[in-house]
């Protein structure tokens, strides 16, 4: 009786919902009165106006929002963080994003947005420019001043849009959208993270050796495995034409170190970003025999798939912030390579600390990760983590215990670090869709009667809804 009644009451929320959008519709794309949605947004005290872009069906907002460098200590200083507001109703769901990243300022709609046919709120992660304090104290990047810093935005702009909420993101946007909930577990009505690591214990990875000797079929690995190994025995030659690559193009490695040491990073992210970013089908475009391949075949198969520009200083700038989280919070992978004799390796896998400059102290914390994993484990309420079956990153996934509730953990078979829910097999692309719907509040009376029957409320957009991975050539979620 109480899940009819609260079906019930959600229907009967949505035939208003649906009624009032309907007649904002037929009068302007905004159902909020006589104020513009823009005056609304930019009467929040710390909004300001970057610039709006025209969308079909939509407004489109880059804005400023000023927030404390330290939230404990929100008197000691301010820095302007980027968000975006792709708006369609105030009277529908929204949606809060984030990459963990940099913020893009394209209109985009992540796949909850489509789903529940709502606004989306995507904020850039504190650090990465332009959203970065100056000048730059580090110790205040670490997940709890990151949620903090959604909490502050979700709490201005909830009093716009008062419908259902719920936080999403991708990599390092599921972690992120996790440590949100964590922290914050009152403010969301439901998250959904995608392909989100969860390094518990930073010190014992091996899941990821489990993974890479069975993913795909032997025959790819064994493409892959040739073509990593035969750049480590050809370093000389190889290093030649690294060496004249820096030189056009300007490239340094003091953060790094020498070339020498970048040279054997993006050679051992090799078999980790092909299957981050591929699939067992672009296993025809890597060489076959490895041993008899030319140098230059060699060359350009590591440089498309890991890219050799990333550890130079250039390449590795951008991603300062993300460094310095994996050394001091969020952990990062270390694996094996048992098909590479010793002495061809010199280095392994580095650590993050030689990703950022020496002028930034890290410390790694130990204990932040596996209070994450254990609240998960225990008090996750409306949440689904969605993971693909052949990316690395999700070796090392979340998992849901006896004490959460309506809470899921689904992976979409073949898929890589691109997976989502319309990637899973069709019973649990329907759940997961379903209890997607329900937690915004919007699901249809069909779905509420029969899951089976859920799809996204909006129609697909190719521009909108565009679900590419970008390719980051650089093992990082």
């Amino acid at each position: 009786m109480r899940k009819a009644l609260r079906w019930l009451l959600a229907l009967t929320v949505l035939i208003g919902t649906l009624s009032t959008a309907g007649a904002a519709t037929a009068a302007e794309p905004e159902a909020t009165g006589t104020t513009d949605i823009k005056e609304r947004l930019l009467s929040i005290p710390g909004m300001s106006l970057i610039e709006e872009k025209p969308y079909t069906g939509y407004r489109f907002f880059v804005l400023n929002y000023t927030q404390p460098v330290d939230h404990r200590r929100p008197s000691k200083g301010t820095f302007e963080q980027r968000i975006t507001v792709l708006h369609k109703d105030t009277a529908r769901p929204t949606v809060f994003y984030t990459g963990g990243y940099s913020v893009s300022t394209t209109p985009r709609r992540s796949e909850p947005t489509q789903i529940v046919d709502g606004n989306q709120i995507s904020m850039e992660y504190r650090f990465f420019t332009p959203s970065r304090p100056e000048p730059a104290d580090w110790s205040k990047l670490d997940i709890w001043q990151a949620a903090s810093d959604q909490h502050r935005i979700f709490t201005a702009l909830k009093k716009i849009y008062s419908q259902n909420w719920i936080s999403t993101g991708g990599s390092k946007g599921g972690m992120t959208a996790t440590y949100y909930e964590r922290f914050y577990p009152r403010d969301m009505d439901g998250v959904v993270a995608y392909v989100a690591p969860n390094d518990v214990v930073n010190k014992e990875d091996s899941a990821y050796d489990r993974f890479f000797a069975g993913v795909g079929t032997k025959e790819c690995r064994d493409r892959l495995n040739g073509v990593q190994r035969e750049a480590l025995v050809r370093r000389a030659p190889l290093e030649k034409k690294y060496e004249a690559y820096a030189a056009e193009n300007g490239y340094t490695f003091d953060t790094i170190g020498s070339l020498d040491r970048a040279y054997e990073a993006v050679v051992l992210d090799y078999v980790w970003g092909f299957w981050q970013y591929s699939t067992v089908a672009d296993c025809a475009d890597i060489p076959a025999d490895a041993r008899n391949a030319t140098d230059e075949e060699i060359w350009t198969s590591v440089d498309t798939i890991s890219g050799f520009s990333f550890y130079t200083d250039q390449g590795l700038s951008p991603y300062t912030p993300y460094y310095y989280q994996a050394g001091t919070q969020l952990g990062a992978p270390t694996i094996q390579f048992p098909h590479i004799e010793k002495k061809y390796v010199r280095y392994g896998y580095q650590p993050p600390r030689n990703f950022v400059p020496r002028s930034i102290d890290m410390r790694f914390q130990p204990s932040v990760m596996r209070d994450v994993d254990t609240w998960v484990r225990h008090n996750a309420r409306q949440m689904l983590f969605v993971y693909g079956e052949n990316d690395p990153w999700g070796a090392e996934p979340f998992r849901v215990g006896h004490g959460a509730r309506d809470s899921y953990v689904f992976t979409a078979p073949g898929m890589n670090h691109g997976a989502n829910v319309a990637g899973l097999v069709a019973d649990e692309k329907a759940f997961a869709t379903a209890r997607i719907l329900d937690w915004a509040d919007v699901a249809p009376a069909k779905v509420q009667e029969n899951p089976a029957a859920a799809k996204p409320l909006a129609k697909f957009d190719a521009k909108l809804d565009k679900r590419d991975v970008e390719r980051e050539r650089t093992l990082r979620p």
